[in-house]
């Protein structure tokens, strides 16, 4: 067996391990597993990730812990293939080439970033402190050189298109995350106001003796959610609005939005459960999102002038995004959010609609 490996190796090597420049012709047996592994890669960090916010709102942080050694490994195949890239070539025109180099090295100088932040300034459990925001930033830029790498390469077809949509659903995780803070902490919350609180004692007096008060509501109210009730639904409606539009555009496909929006939603919802069984906290899931990919479908379906489109589909999403939160706050779980925010929300949406997608309609013939 090792010998049948070793052997494969080799032949890989020989085959495929020699210098080239960037947009090289490459062949289908060689783009199939370098993109396939680009999503085993994406797929680990994404459960890492995943696992690493509930682990925050249970545990003391741990540079070692498992949800990031998980992470760790998909990072390392990921920075694994950039390099690949990079020194051969194959898979990847100059512009996707700079995209991945450019997000894995942000991604990377972030890290030491981050632990010298954890080190200074202790817990800093919020998800949007600015050495999160160069993790999340680095990998939205590799994540776009992975999107654009795939659209240039591999072969067209129904896997070509579920992996386009995978991609995209990774790119709506990673502009989502930062959100997960007030989801998992309206949550910690109500355990707290329970009476059955899911923090350890001893993270919550760590939280507790950070702003040097007693462990007690006002100090789990600023452990679970001290960001403004307007930054989750301005954040999340703005970002993913721009992403749906922008997979919509890539993809071509009717109820790509929604399929790439309820991908996200199906994922949250099988990850809660396994969380809940191995004793993890778990999480306000955001089910009105799968409403926001229809209203972004049913945008693109009209066939409206990108003007058009951006307006009434921003006062679609708007509408519908904080509807659903509304929704889910009365019958489920979700976040408090400032509703006077809808304008602004809006206002911001409707603009970058705009913009997006008189750039995707220019760009996506030429890219595809």
């Amino acid at each position: 067996m090792n010998t049948g490996v070793r052997g494969r190796v080799a032949e890989f090597r020989d085959q495929y391990w020699e210098r080239g420049e960037p947009g090289r012709e490459t062949p289908q047996a060689l783009a199939q597993p370098l993109y396939r592994l680009w999503l085993v890669g994406l797929l680990l960090k994404l459960i890492g990730s995943s696992w690493d916010v509930a682990w925050h709102f249970k545990w003391l942080r741990d540079e070692l812990a498992p949800p990031h050694m998980i992470n760790t490994v998909g990072t390392v195949i990921v920075v694994g293939l950039t390099l690949f890239h990079t020194f051969t070539g194959y898979g990847a025109d100059r512009i996707a080439l700079r995209l991945m180099q450019w997000g894995t090295g942000v991604f990377l100088v972030a890290l030491p970033i981050d632990l010298i932040n954890h080190r200074v300034n202790g817990l800093d459990i919020t998800s949007w402190s600015g050495s999160h925001a160069l993790l999340y930033l680095g990998t939205g830029i590799m994540l776009a050189g992975a999107i654009r790498g795939w659209l240039r390469f591999y072969p067209r077809g129904r896997a070509g298109t579920l992996g386009l949509a995978a991609l995209w659903m990774f790119f709506l995780e990673n502009t989502w995350f930062p959100n997960q803070h007030q989801e998992y902490g309206v949550i910690a919350l109500g355990a707290w106001d329970a009476g059955k609180p899911e923090a350890e004692p001893i993270l919550l007096q760590f939280a507790a003796d950070q702003i040097g008060r007693p462990v007690d509501r006002t100090a789990v109210l600023n452990f679970a959610l001290p960001i403004a009730d307007w930054v989750y639904p301005l954040w999340g409606l703005v970002s993913t609005g721009v992403v749906l539009v922008l997979a919509r555009r890539t993809i071509g496909r009717r109820w790509a939005a929604t399929a790439v929006a309820g991908g996200y939603v199906a994922y949250r919802c099988l990850i809660w459960p396994v969380l809940m069984g191995v004793d993890f906290p778990t999480s306000a899931v955001p089910l009105f999102l799968v409403l926001v990919g229809v209203c972004v479908d049913l945008a693109h379906t009209a066939s409206l002038p990108a003007l058009s489109a951006g307006v009434l589909g921003a006062a679609a999403v708007t509408g519908i995004g904080y509807g659903g939160i509304w929704v889910q706050q009365q019958w489920v779980e979700a976040p408090p959010i400032l509703y006077p925010s809808a304008a602004v929300t809006f206002a911001v949406l409707a603009a970058c609609w705009v913009g997006v997608d008189l750039w995707t309609r220019r760009r996506v013939a030429a890219v595809s």
